[in-house]
């Protein structure tokens, strides 16, 4: 999820870039940030200054634009965040013990360790994080059964982020 610190730095860079559209989006949140390409023309003042009045209002008015498309990211995320929680039952979510690349299954032929509806028992490899060239197998550290899986194979996971989540006997 991304915190309004972020948004404003994004917002930020796409002014003072080239870029007109920008979008982000993931399980949780959409964001859409659109530059708004208006020119001010004044054709009833040859003097610098109407045309001056002009911009700085239209300046105020995408800082409005801008700070609407922020609230509405927030209310997007509160909401999507509230339907994820009431949608599936669960006790317990295994997360990332580390930074690195999350894969489902022991060898791209293979089956995935784990799906939606699969049993799980402390010892089960759920699936696998590589680090540093290093492949570290994740254990469920729980029975039950998984009743969501948070992340696709080969997607790039943090510490701490959650991996499945578990209903437990």
């Amino acid at each position: 999820m991304l915190k309004v610190q972020e948004i404003r730095e994004i917002i930020k860079l796409i002014d003072e870039s080239t870029i007109n559209e920008f979008t982000y989006e993931t399980n949780e949140t959409k964001v859409v940030l659109k530059k708004n390409e208006a020119t001010v023309v004044n054709p009833l003042h040859s003097s610098g200054q109407g045309k001056t009045d002009q911009s700085l209002e239209l300046q105020e008015q995408q800082k409005t634009e801008v700070q609407a498309v922020e609230v509405k990211e927030e209310v997007i995320t509160d909401q999507a965040t509230s339907n994820s929680s009431t949608a599936v039952d669960y006790d317990y979510e295994i997360i990332s013990p580390m930074v690195g690349t999350l894969y489902s299954a022991p060898s791209p032929e293979e089956d995935s360790y784990v799906a939606n509806g699969a049993k799980v028992t402390k010892d089960t490899i759920v699936c696998i994080v590589e680090a540093m060239k290093l492949f570290n197998e994740i254990e469920a550290d729980v029975s039950g059964e998984i009743v969501e899986v948070l992340v696709e194979d080969g997607e790039l996971v943090e510490y701490g982020q959650p991996l499945f989540r578990v209903k437990t006997k």
